[in-house]
């Protein structure tokens, strides 16, 4: 299968999964990385693609909670931390993902820790979080989010 039937693959199931503007498709990826959100969090998305790293997998985890994706986030959860329920801010939108340090976490790691600042919006006002996120690998030896610490 080629990138462009790779591409066309998660379109067709993210269109599915609520990402309902065709036109998102096109625009820059909301994980701030600077490419297409198609060629970015979207194959991810759609369960075509794996993340390669835990930084990568904060992004896509950042991009779902734009998008309100929870079957993507409860998949990438660790077990042994996945609430029974991810539910969604109302009112709230997040504005812009800032990498501030990723700690190990390649493709030849076993854990990791990505370091991250999070802008949103709810109503008028304007917030900014900072977390420390874990990640590690599980039995599958895919990336998923363990926990996190906030400052």
């Amino acid at each position: 299968m080629s990138i462009l039937d790779k591409a066309s693959d998660s379109s067709a199931v993210l269109l599915k999964k609520g990402v309902d503007d065709e036109a998102a498709l096109q625009r820059s990826c909301p994980c701030g990385s600077g490419k297409c959100y198609s060629e970015c969090c979207a194959p991810l998305h759609a369960g075509v693609a794996v993340a390669q790293t835990a930084e990568q997998l904060m992004r896509s985890r950042y991009s779902a909670y734009v998008f309100k994706l929870a079957d993507y986030l409860a998949q990438t959860w660790a077990e042994k931390t996945r609430p029974v329920e991810i539910s969604f801010e109302e009112n709230l939108s997040w504005q812009k993902l800032t990498i501030l340090q990723a700690h190990k976490g390649r493709a030849k790691d076993k854990k990791g820790s990505v370091t991250f600042c999070a802008e949103f919006q709810q109503g008028l006002e304007r917030f900014r979080m900072t977390e420390k996120s874990r990640f590690e690998r599980d039995k599958q030896g895919c990336w998923v989010y363990v926990d996190g610490e906030f400052y």
